[in-house]
């Protein structure tokens, strides 16, 4: 099974998680597409997959929020137990209420990842 996962590239957040799954994808079975690279091509507009987190399996349906969060981690074997888990049902609905938590102070956490501009030396 193969997993195509679509991310904020330009998301200190983003890029971190990226680095991660990147290194825990030992058998090179997630595909990455950095949404920030213009030449991206994405099943929705660019603002709809940049709110939420989105990833599909093999050639299903376009998954977002927590199921794709499990269908990264069954790809993964350190995570594919957590993956199979969150196939049941009340399982799935816990994690996407805590996506959705999560997704609120997102920004914040974003804030504090970006690095200050910065001072320009223009003399």
């Amino acid at each position: 099974m193969t997993v195509t996962l679509w991310y904020d590239g330009a998301c200190p957040l983003c890029s971190r998680e990226i680095a991660l799954l990147r290194r825990l994808d030992t058998r090179r079975q997630v595909h990455f597409i950095d949404l920030a690279d213009p030449s991206a091509a994405c099943p929705l507009e660019p603002a709809a997959m940049l709110a939420r987190f989105h990833a599909r399996e093999d050639t299903g349906p376009l998954l977002s929020g927590a199921a794709a969060f499990a269908a990264v981690w069954r790809a993964l074997p350190l995570l594919r137990p957590l993956g199979v888990a969150a196939q049941w049902p009340p399982l799935l609905r816990l994690l996407e209420r805590a996506y959705v938590a999560f997704l609120g102070v997102r920004p914040r956490l974003q804030r504090w990842l970006t690095p200050p501009a910065a001072p320009s030396a223009g003399r």
